[in-house]
């Protein structure tokens, strides 16, 4: 699938198949995320990888939009180390290059995702790190749920020549 293709049919998915995802589809999907850009080349980025339905049922008990993981067969959490960043807040932006990377790579092997939003939600963010064990330095931004689609939806365009400023606003 070319580029543009991946991104004009990315759609938030969040009813999946029981098919499950191959290993080396999964680390298709973290290798985009690792090819993302980072300021100053950071690389300030982690991964935990869960397919535990024991772990989603606690995750959607801190999480009042997470029902998906119940029938997801795996998902991602994006997280920041915040040791590595150049400065604070890097972390944020990198982190959502690197998932915009995952929902992309998804989209073009035919997996669904959907990103549920983390950060900058106190409560979620560290119900999410006492259930993963993160570290201090370790922040959550989002979890992606993935599977095989179950559902589908159309192409939506959302190209507003509006909201395009030439030179200044």
């Amino acid at each position: 699938m070319k580029t543009m293709e991946a991104i004009l049919k990315r759609r938030s998915i969040r009813q999946f198949t029981r098919q499950s995802i191959a290993q080396e589809d999964l680390n298709t999907l973290l290798r985009a995320a690792m090819m993302a850009p980072t300021a100053r080349n950071c690389q300030e980025w982690e991964f935990v990888v869960v397919r535990d339905k024991n772990t989603f049922q606690k995750i959607m008990h801190i999480h009042p939009y997470a029902p998906m993981l119940a029938q997801a067969d795996c998902a991602i959490i994006v997280c920041g180390n915040t040791q590595r960043e150049h400065a604070p807040g890097y972390w944020i932006a990198d982190c959502g290059a690197a998932t915009q990377n995952i929902l992309l790579a998804a989209t073009s092997l035919g997996i669904g995702s959907v990103w549920l939003g983390v950060y900058p939600n106190e409560e979620r963010m560290d119900g999410l790190a006492r259930i993963l064990g993160l570290p201090e330095s370790v922040k959550p931004l989002n979890i992606i749920a993935l599977g095989y689609p179950a559902e589908h939806k159309e192409e939506v365009d959302r190209f507003d020549p509006a909201k395009i400023h030439p030179e200044k606003w």
